[in-house]
């Protein structure tokens, strides 16, 4: 059968930001390659499942041989003469071989590294897109770019606690035409920021946000970005979000969020949002709130009609997922 996996290799690679990642290739039987790799992001969430690093000195302890040690020495063997199509047998059997509820002991990174060339060369066997592949042969809907603009919080030396705002060119006919609106705003903010708070504040984050040093209001950073989509005519063409990552200036001894050199409580933190999505088009927001509050979490869903993403909030655990439905 040709779809059946060949062989399985992996290597150690850097990603855009220099840091070592692994790549993996799937080969299925009739010589179709599949290939994944598996970058990492800067903030994580305490409930993440955990990749394999190699410590040590080597790429400061970075390096993921031990990850690409995993890929040839317990999944490749076990895979093998597997068939690609199957992907949710494969991916159990993953899970099975690693045995840990955090992915600690095959790393995460190694088994997202196969799982991803697996469904890779199975849709490349089969002639198919990977979407549809995944998702099956009906009706599609192209997503919408998220666009990081500004930074703050972990991903840059800004003064602004929330990690990332951001723009989405939701009346963009095709997905092309999204990116190249995003790129003029992006040009268009750079020269608000150099006009309005100087040329040191064009340096960029870890993610190639801008990073006004000078800036530790949200409500700046949105006005800037709007200020950009005004300028241009787009006002009718975007809309923005939020990537807060909350957890990251809550203080659990005390119970408080430290934003913009104040402490307050999670109600605080709730109204705060409901006035900036009564003032911005703001239709997305990405852990708002720290990650084990539950009660917080079904609160501020409720009192907003908008996307509220959990991502360190729910790590993709599907027990926290459970736990987030069943409490509103």
């Amino acid at each position: 059968m040709k779809t059946r996996i060949k062989d399985i290799k992996a290597r150690e690679i850097l990603d855009s930001r220099g840091e070592p990642t692994i790549e993996v290739d799937v080969i299925t039987e009739d010589g179709t390659l599949g290939r994944a790799d598996v970058p990492c992001g800067l903030s994580k969430g305490e409930h993440e499942a955990l990749e394999v690093r190699d410590g040590g000195s080597r790429y400061a302890g970075r390096g993921v041989r031990n990850a690409v040690f995993n890929v040839h020495e317990v999944i490749r063997p076990a895979l093998l003469g597997k068939n690609s199509v199957e992907q949710r047998e494969i991916d159990e059997l993953m899970i099975e071989l690693d045995g840990t509820p955090n992915k600690s002991k095959l790393g995460s990174n190694a088994i997202v590294g196969v799982s991803l060339a697996v469904a890779k060369a199975a849709a490349n066997a089969l002639g198919k897109p990977l979407y549809e592949h995944i998702g099956g042969a009906g009706p599609h809907i192209l997503p919408v770019p998220v666009l990081d603009m500004i930074e703050g919080g972990l991903l840059a030396a800004s003064g602004l606690d929330f990690q990332e705002h951001q723009v989405m060119p939701v009346g963009a006919e095709s997905f092309s035409e999204a990116i190249r609106m995003g790129m003029e705003v992006y040009y268009k903010l750079g020269e608000i920021i150099k006009k309005e708070w100087g040329r040191h504040s064009l340096n960029v984050g870890a993610e190639g946000g801008y990073t006004p040093q000078a800036m530790n209001d949200p409500r700046k950073a949105l006005d800037a970005e709007w200020k950009a989509i005004v300028e241009l005519g787009y006002q009718d063409k975007f809309v923005m979000s939020l990537d807060v990552a909350a957890s990251h200036f809550y203080d659990r001894q005390e119970e408080k969020y430290k934003f913009m050199g104040k402490k307050i409580t999670t109600d605080e933190l709730i109204e705060y949002y409901i006035e900036l999505v009564n003032d911005y088009p703001i239709v997305s927001i990405e852990d708002p709130l720290q990650e084990d509050d539950y009660e917080g979490y079904a609160k501020l869903t409720s009192a907003l009609d908008i996307q509220i993403i959990g991502d360190d909030f729910f790590a993709t655990n599907p027990e926290r997922i459970k736990r987030g439905i069943d409490e509103g």
